[in-house]
């Protein structure tokens, strides 16, 4: 059946290029999860948006994966039945030192191909699209979309079993050793999928590996001798339910201009698939990789982060937006202060609960860099994905085909 190929990660991007494979009978494929279910960290937490390229530099991965990963999720949504809501996206300027920062953003999604962008002038303009909103002028995305990325990724996961994979969850990635013969891959399984009769441990060799592994990444590449470069700093993102009886304040979703100075978008309003309506997220430094709250700590994840070269220079770099982002986590107040600038009518009661908050995987470089595109490495015949950020999972279905014929085929023709 063609190779044996190995895939670290269960998120949407790991599943979708497993999908990919099989569909395309590249090989006999084999997911690994460490978690007991599929989705549990950046896939099933993120805002549920399907981007159509606004922000993104032209001419970049994400840029163009992005493009092609919308209409792939579309038609996917359309092919399985699962919801895809076209709620539309406003970027507003709420004042007028915003614009230059606005027609940049124009720019980049006209030179993106954005379907049907449209430009809005003036207030009235605004509130045709969402009545409560503020602000000068706006970019509107019509066709930005809402979905279930944890739904997604178990119907893929179906299409991987029904086409001869096999997806392992509870089973966490401890070693892996290139060899003459291969790549020996070595699983810990966890106690609650040993209950189920599995293994209490997994050996195999395979002749492929294929890493995206998340907040993992760079461990995972660590496995084999990769660059320690790009390291993995972990920024949560943490949301605010909208009062259900107050969500007739936002139609679609409303963001922010981003400050170009940043590499965050800031705090913005959507509407989800499921028709619940949440702020945020924030963009706070995350106290371990799987750090949801801050009571959740890792002395060795926080050392890791603070002797790394490029730490003095970020910190230097972007201190008083760290604060600021801390303070609005702590502060419920100052949270609400930056959501109402767009929303004069919100209320501090409408922020009704703080819902389940995730964890960006964010690659950081020796100079103190945040890297903004797509990244991949080879090691022999071990290829890792180091940075798969925003949009990753609109863009999943559009990575795999790309790793598919750069990495996988490729290597196959030398």
């Amino acid at each position: 059946m063609g190779e044996r190929i190995a895939i670290i990660g269960g998120g949407i991007v790991g599943v979708a290029i497993a999908r990919a494979l099989v569909l395309r009978g590249l090989g006999d494929v084999t997911v690994f999860e460490k978690e007991n279910r599929l989705a549990a960290h950046q896939t099933g937490r993120n805002s549920g948006v399907v981007h159509a390229g606004l922000y993104y530099q032209p001419g970049t991965l994400k840029a163009r994966l992005c493009a092609a990963g919308r209409i792939s999720i579309r038609d996917y949504c359309a092919e399985k039945n699962l919801s895809y809501r076209e709620v539309g996206k406003l970027v507003v300027a709420v004042d007028e030192s915003e614009l230059t920062a606005l027609a940049e953003i124009e720019r980049r999604a006209r030179a993106n191909g954005v379907p049907d962008l449209a430009r809005l002038n003036g207030g009235d303009r605004l509130r045709e699209i969402e009545p409560s909103v503020a602000g000068v002028a706006a970019v509107h995305s019509p066709h930005t979309a809402a979905v279930d990325y944890g739904a997604i990724t178990e119907a893929m996961a179906t299409d991987v079993r029904a086409n001869g994979g096999t997806v392992r969850t509870g089973h966490e990635i401890v070693g892996l050793q290139i060899s003459s013969a291969g790549v020996r891959v070595r699983a810990a399984v966890s106690d609650r999928t040993a209950d189920r009769g599995s293994p209490p441990a997994v050996d195999q060799i395979f002749d492929r590996v294929i890493a995206c592994a998340g907040l993992q990444s760079d461990l995972i590449a660590g496995l084999v001798g990769a660059d320690p470069s790009p390291k993995i700093l972990p920024f949560r993102g943490e949301y605010w339910a909208l009062d259900p009886a107050r969500t007739d304040l936002v139609r679609g979703m409303i963001y922010p201009v981003p400050d170009p100075r940043f590499p965050f978008l800031g705090v913005h309003f959507t509407r989800g698939v499921y028709d619940d309506v949440h702020v945020g997220p924030n963009a706070v430094p995350a106290l371990a990789r799987e750090g949801y709250s801050w009571l959740t700590v890792s002395p060795r994840d926080i050392w890791g982060s603070l002797r790394w070269p490029g730490a003095g220079a970020l910190a230097k770099q972007h201190w008083r937006m760290g604060i600021d982002e801390i303070g609005g986590s702590l502060v419920k107040p100052l949270y609400y202060r930056k959501a109402r600038r767009f929303i004069p009518e919100l209320r501090l009661s409408d922020l009704a609960s703080k819902t389940a908050a995730g964890v960006r995987a964010q690659a950081w470089g020796r100079d103190g860099t945040l890297l903004d595109d797509f990244a991949v490495d080879q090691v022999g015949p071990v290829t890792l994905l180091r940075n798969a950020p925003s949009p990753a999972a609109t863009s999943s279905m559009a990575i795999a085909d790309y790793l598919i014929e750069h990495y996988v085929l490729a290597r196959t023709r030398e």
